[in-house]
């Protein structure tokens, strides 16, 4: 079972257009370091729709090389069922942990049809896969708990919102669950607006963006959460979230773009995105700039004990992203 908060690292594009893999190490390194729970590589924040099949291959190598076992490493797998099985056979070969299976892409089938692709693709392969629902790929209790019974399906990770769904959906999967080691998870962009309230349906994991370019302010939010301390979640959502979530809405996927450009305000040479993603224009930019700064301020006045001194970390830590 996983536990902690999971790491969705970007995929770092070197000027010429391939895999940065020297970057990659150390983006996952950092990453794992800093304490996350989980790496899951080549998924949304990785522009999984992006790689080819060679550059998949390398990323999830080089995350499993990095990792060393350290925590578990989930890949993205989806697209069509032939294409979901062959990346499902090479994330196999790689030596990763599990699956993240997505939606395929611009059809959308009945539910049944649904369920009978994450029936082709799971069985395709030995290891553990949570089923993402987002975008076309929308589950009725009924066929998330026949999802649920199949004998690699492990956790399923909602992306819509819908929480009187999700709550629909997460008693009749309990039903059907014999070992009580099925987990759920919020997979909503910037999971921690709307984490609170999914933890009150039982909700507990959830994917962090903000973790591959800010993880102090995503560890501060997540020990928060688990100690209950609602004066510090307030301060992280009012100073931080809430505004990044308002910036991400600006541009259709702008979520990936402006994660991309943190991290290289972080000192991470990660390059930009690919297309139909666009990067982040001069004041989205500043704005994200200025983000940050406000939320490394907010961690200090609350007395976060592992970051320096508030003048070393704003000066040192940010860097113009451009």
């Amino acid at each position: 079972m996983l536990s902690g908060l999971l790491f969705f690292p970007v995929t770092p594009y070197r000027p010429d257009g391939g895999i940065h893999t020297d970057v990659l190490a150390e983006h996952i390194r950092r990453g794992v370091a800093a304490g996350a729970g989980a790496v899951f590589v080549a998924c949304g924040t990785g522009e999984f729709h992006a790689l080819g099949e060679q550059e998949y291959r390398t990323v999830l190598r080089v995350a499993v090389e990095t990792v060393g076992g350290a925590v578990p490493v989930y890949a993205g797998v989806g697209g069509s069922v032939a294409t979901a099985k062959e990346l499902a056979a090479v994330a196999g070969s790689t030596g990763v942990d599990g699956l993240l299976l997505l939606p395929p892409y611009l059809v959308r089938g009945p539910v049944s049809g649904l369920v009978s692709y994450v029936r082709d693709v799971t069985s395709s392969s030995p290891l553990p896969v949570i089923v993402y629902q987002r975008d076309m790929a929308v589950f009725t209790p009924a066929a998330a708990a026949e999802v649920a019974t199949f004998p690699t399906v492990v956790g399923f990770k909602d992306g819509i919102g819908d929480l009187v769904l999700l709550a629909d959906i997460i008693r009749a999967v309990r039903k059907v669950d014999r070992t009580g080691q099925f987990q759920f998870f919020n997979g909503l962009p910037t999971a921690e607006l709307s984490q609170v309230t999914y933890g009150r349906i039982g909700v507990d994991l959830y994917s962090s963006a903000v973790f591959a370019f800010a993880p102090e302010i995503a560890l501060a939010f997540y020990a928060a959460l688990q100690a209950g301390d609602e004066y510090t979640i307030d301060v992280l959502l009012r100073e931080f979230y809430e505004p990044f979530g308002q910036l991400r809405l600006r541009v259709p996927g702008h979520a990936v773009g402006l994660v991309k450009a943190g991290a290289r305000m972080r000192g991470l040479d990660v390059g930009g995105v690919r297309p139909p993603l666009m990067d982040p224009d001069e004041d989205d930019l500043r704005a994200l700039e200025a983000l940050l700064h406000r939320g490394l301020r907010a961690l200090h006045e609350l007395g976060s004990p592992d970051l320096p001194s508030l003048e070393t970390d704003l000066r040192g830590a940010v860097r113009s992203a451009s």
